[in-house]
């Protein structure tokens, strides 16, 4: 459809199509206004089915979480490590280079399965494309169970991180696609926590059977993997497909039953005016995006929009992120026996649990901007770092170990209830509804490449045999999460309390970053309809 006119503002009638038919755009300037005054508890009432399904969609990425942490717990493992590794001191360890090995298999994965993941989601729609992905998971889990080597295991786990890789791209794109604006930030905030449940269980298994002597002490955690797909696959064909895929597939209809699917019979919405708020978004960014591919990206205001969301997903591995994944085996280098490194393990990944709760708190009752929490988590983050490592320097010192353990579990705390599911929420709101997929796909795609660099490079900088850091690596990571900081104050824009449209709009008037959260579009409209009439 080809496109005249520029669309200067929310609520003017600015853009025709090629049959001469005015795109509504005053219309929405209603709809804005709605859903800015839609609260809470009302858009739950009327949109609980969309709860439901954003979700179950997450579920997906409990597995994620699961197989990227339970993977590096091995490394902690007794039973692993005699199976293995080879002898250290009065133990054994797993060798760098396969630790390297094995914990690069998730994110390798992730890598070439979020980029592969923007044609059949666009081609075939979110959850069939999810229903696929599933049953590919349940097909390589049993390399990963039935592997008699460890180079087997490691094809096992890039072979099954090409799913993970679809998953963390797709759960995203269903929550924000689905839900209202007042729902948008728990909802999509939620795929953090969906991360720490699967990192949860997986610190709890390896706890559980931390005793264990035999080859189930391992077996055991990978055929849990098989559970959370075979769910996902029973509830998928009652699932509602995204209305904004389903309008940009033509399927105008489609899109209205499953925008009935998704809100409540009692507490319905006017889903004609939702409706025509998707539509008109789509024609919105119509005007702005001859096409969507992945080039597109970095056109125009497209690229700032690029920049942040790569780099808020990327502080997320650059800024201390490894250190979570590392948690048993870092308080054992740390000093800590294995018990209680195991204990210190299930009481990190539970703090994190706490803290995404938290982090709904403070987006929906505290009512927090996203630039505003993301920001405060960054200062406070760096500066446990610094002391964590600070306190690495004394040697031989229980207290200074006990203190730097606890720190790491703060720094936890603090990272899962600001900048872990906060992220979710940007990446999902400041790109673009017709690049979303491409956008989040890249997103995941380069903090995966940076996740597999820190991969390699953890086991040398914390195994005994190699650097021996410890705590010191907290230097390294608050150094450049001080910049990281600096980079959040200057270039991250608040897109609270934004609608798509409005959005799209902020970012093509090029209005500065730090503005968005006073620009008043809505205001201005009416301005301009006093002056013109």
């Amino acid at each position: 459809m080809e496109k005249h006119e520029e669309v200067t503002g929310v609520g003017q009638e600015v853009s025709r199509d090629e049959k001469g038919d005015v795109v509504q755009i005053d219309v929405t300037r209603d709809i804005t206004r709605a859903e800015h005054e839609l609260g809470f508890r009302q858009a739950l009432r009327q949109y609980p089915t969309a709860t439901f399904w954003a979700m179950f969609f997450s579920i997906a990425v409990i597995m994620s979480g699961y197989d990227g942490q339970i993977i590096f717990s091995f490394y902690a493992l007794p039973a692993f490590q005699k199976r293995y590794g080879i002898p250290i001191g009065d133990g054994f360890e797993i060798p760098a280079p396969w630790q390297t090995a094995l914990g690069m298999g998730n994110p390798i994965g992730q890598v070439l399965g979020a980029l592969a993941s923007g044609y059949p989601m666009e081609r075939f729609g979110r959850k069939w494309t999810l229903a696929v992905c599933c049953v590919w998971s349940v097909g390589f889990v049993f390399v990963q169970f039935f592997a008699s080597s460890l180079p087997m295991l490691c094809a096992g786990e890039i072979l099954g991180g090409l799913a993970y890789g679809f998953y963390v791209v797709i759960a995203p794109t269903y929550a924000s696609e689905i839900c209202p604006l007042a729902l948008r930030g728990l909802l999509t905030a939620f795929i953090n926590l969906a991360f720490v449940i699967g990192q949860f269980i997986a610190q709890g298994v390896a706890a559980g059977l931390e005793g264990r002597e035999d080859q189930w002490a391992y077996k055991a955690p990978f055929a849990l993997q098989w559970l959370w797909p075979v769910i996902i696959l029973i509830g998928l064909p009652f699932a509602p497909e995204s209305p904004y895929w389903l309008v940009r597939r033509g399927r105008k209809e489609d899109a209205r039953k499953a925008l009935e699917a998704l809100s409540s019979s009692k507490n319905k919405p006017d889903i004609d005016q939702v409706l025509l708020g998707v539509e008109q978004t789509d024609l919105l960014e119509q005007e702005f995006e001859a096409t969507t591919n992945y080039l597109d990206l970095f056109k125009g205001v497209n690229r700032v929009r690029t920049e942040i969301t790569i780099m808020v997903y990327l502080i997320q591995v650059i800024a201390g992120n490894p250190l979570i994944g590392y948690a048993n085996f870092f308080f054992e280098q740390a000093g800590l026996k294995a018990a209680d490194a195991f204990d210190m393990g299930v009481g990190n990944t539970a703090l994190g649990f706490v803290g995404t709760i938290t982090s709904w708190f403070l987006l929906n009752y505290f009512k927090l901007g996203r630039r505003t929490i993301y920001n405060t988590g960054m200062w406070v983050m760096t500066l446990l770092l610094f002391i964590i490592g600070f306190l690495s320097i004394p040697t031989n010192n229980q207290g200074a170990i006990w203190a730097m353990a606890s720190c790491m579990d703060v720094w936890t705390f603090i990272y899962q209830m600001t900048v872990g599911p906060i992220c979710f929420v940007i990446i999902s709101e400041i790109s673009s509804t017709r690049l979303r997929t491409k956008s989040i796909a890249l997103s995941t795609a380069v903090q995966s490449f940076f996740n597999i660099i820190s991969t390699i490079a953890m086991p040398y900088m914390l195994n005994t045999d190699q650097a021996n850091w410890g705590g010191k690596a907290g230097f390294l990571f608050g150094g450049i999460s001080f910049f990281c900081a600096i980079w959040c104050h200057f270039r991250l824009p608040e897109s609270k309390g934004r609608t798509f449209e409005e959005l799209d709009i902020l970012f093509h008037r090029k209005v500065p970053l730090r503005d968005f959260k006073t620009y008043d579009l809505l205001a201005e409209t009416e301005l301009e309809k006093v002056q013109t009439a």
